[in-house]
């Protein structure tokens, strides 16, 4: 919330300094042919409408400068969110592969119980059924340990700022 808050505020300084940066130009403008006007009169006044017309510059320079920063900050945000959204499709996509994996477990772990079923109603006791069976099992265990793993770092990444942003407000209310 605080972030877009920012960015709507940046987004209105930038259009206000490109605004007021137009106006101061063609102030700049107004000065300079009055001082071209005055020059051929010769009159006292050159000098400080010359003044005006460096001011004008100055604050022009200014404004740029604000600009510049602003569209930095605004590049650096930017690199910041593309950065964190690559991150969060890579954990979305490692997580997508153990659920895959898990499946796969899921599946082979039900074949093998179907068939030591089917060797019990039989009165056949097969061990390399049984093994098998325990084999899937274990498999589903582990893929499903891996994905829980991948789960919990997806809610820590998602948690971490919102809980940093918390300890900062909190900071920030204690030093008021």
């Amino acid at each position: 919330m605080m972030g877009r808050a920012r960015r709507n505020t940046d987004e209105v300084g930038m259009s206000d300094i490109e605004e007021l940066n137009g106006r101061i130009l063609a102030a700049m403008d107004r000065v300079a042919k009055g001082v071209d006007a005055l020059a051929k009169n010769d009159s006292g006044e050159v000098e400080g409408l010359q003044q005006a017309l460096a001011e004008e510059k100055q604050v022009n320079a200014q404004l740029t400068e604000r600009v510049r920063v602003l569209a930095e900050r605004q590049d650096q945000a930017i690199a910041a969110l593309e950065t964190k959204a690559e991150e969060a499709t890579s954990r979305v996509a490692a997580l997508d592969e153990e659920l895959q994996k898990l499946k796969k477990a899921n599946g082979l772990l039900s074949e093998a119980c179907g068939a030591l079923r089917e060797a019990n109603a039989e009165g056949v006791g097969d061990a390399s059924l049984i093994n098998k069976a325990m084999e899937a099992e274990l498999d589903a265990i582990r893929a499903m340990r891996r994905a829980e793993v991948l789960e919990a770092d997806q809610i820590l990444s998602a948690l971490t700022p919102l809980l940093a942003a918390s300890a900062t407000s909190q900071d920030t209310e204690e030093a008021h």
